[in-house]
């Protein structure tokens, strides 16, 4: 078998809640029919609800690697799950999706040395960013925020079809003041870009100027290394297991529920409603109506097509209160038992 050599790589980076998921899915669907895909998620939280989120598609293997960020991975989980896939799955192109509170330049840096450096062709690193989030102070101070956008050679604003004109002139003046955006910035909707807007993008080692940036040294110290299994063990019948963690100045908490279990929709809903603001979810979960995908406003989409375990993931700022044993005792009372 030869070896790999040159396998177009594009990493798409982007705060939490930023929309990388759903651009990345709309690039699925624009998969040419003879090409083989791999995606790798990187998640914060103990379950890959991104990987649920993406669906399955013929020619597309989607990799999960939850219960970090990348940037503090690389010299272990990451690198051995890449090389085990990319020998696997022999893909023609590869995304990689790392973590909204991780920082890619650890990333970049394996992605571009060694034995990786001759099997992949970095192409250029694309930001994704939600024009909205610019007005949460606490968001737009965070470092792991202004590293990603720093790093990125184009920026994709996101859900614009959802910013109303008092929050574009709040991001029209936000961007006057950066010292560093990208000649490439395009606008996305609910109806994502065009997959020939991201191949026509030049590799990042012929882009002038490449940026870069030094993975900041409080991530090393404050995220947690998964175990060495990537994917949640399977849970038995009834309320499912529940996983916490915390780092990068954020909490999370992770559930998983066996396939046979669902949940009244209607409640859902409410319980998600109740949710604070700062608090990021997402999810995929089984309801007596079908599959359900959350947020279902933000996603544009009411069913989902995981259809196997239901997963649910939130994120939130540690000095925010949570009585996470609340939350999973009203969410225990959306389940349908029998």
């Amino acid at each position: 078998m030869k070896p790999l050599k040159s396998v177009p790589t594009h990493v798409v980076t982007g705060f939490l809640g930023s929309g990388k998921s759903q651009l990345i899915r709309h690039w699925i669907e624009q998969k040419p029919e003879h090409e083989r895909w791999t995606i790798l998620v990187n998640e914060f939280g103990q379950v890959g609800v991104d990987q649920a989120l993406l669906g399955k598609t013929p020619g597309v293997h989607v990799q999960a690697v939850p219960g970090g960020c990348l940037c503090c991975q690389v010299a272990t989980v990451f690198r051995s799950v890449l090389v085990q896939t990319l020998r696997r799955e022999r893909p023609d192109r590869l995304l990689i999706e790392p973590s909204g509170l991780g920082h890619p330049a650890g990333l970049l840096e394996v992605l571009s040395s060694g034995d990786l450096a001759d099997a992949l062709t970095l192409q250029a690193v694309v930001a994704v960013l939600d024009p909205r989030r610019v007005a949460d102070a606490r968001v737009v101070a965070h470092d792991t925020f202004k590293q990603q956008l720093s790093v990125a050679d184009a920026w994709v604003l996101s859900m614009t079809d959802l910013v109303r004109s008092d929050d574009h002139a709040v991001f029209e003046r936000w961007r006057e003041c950066q010292s560093q955006v990208p000649g490439v910035v395009i606008q996305s909707d609910h109806h994502g870009l065009p997959l020939s807007w991201l191949l026509d993008l030049a590799p990042r080692t012929a882009l002038a100027g490449a940026r870069g940036g030094a993975r900041p040294a409080e991530h090393a110290l404050v995220a947690r290394l998964p175990s060495e299994d990537v994917e949640p063990v399977l849970p038995l019948a009834g309320p499912g297991t529940r996983r916490e963690g915390q780092g990068l100045g954020y909490r999370s908490v992770s559930w998983c529920w066996h396939p046979d279990e669902s949940f009244e929709e209607q409640g859902l809903h409410g319980w998600w409603q109740g949710l604070p603001s700062p608090c990021r979810g997402k999810g995929v979960m089984r309801t007596l109506a079908g599959w359900l995908v959350l947020p279902a406003g933000e996603q544009r989409e009411r069913w989902g097509q995981w259809q196997q375990d239901s997963r649910l993931e939130l994120i939130w700022p540690v000095d925010l209160p949570m009585d996470i044993d609340a939350l999973s005792s009203a969410l225990e009372a959306c389940r349908v038992t029998k």
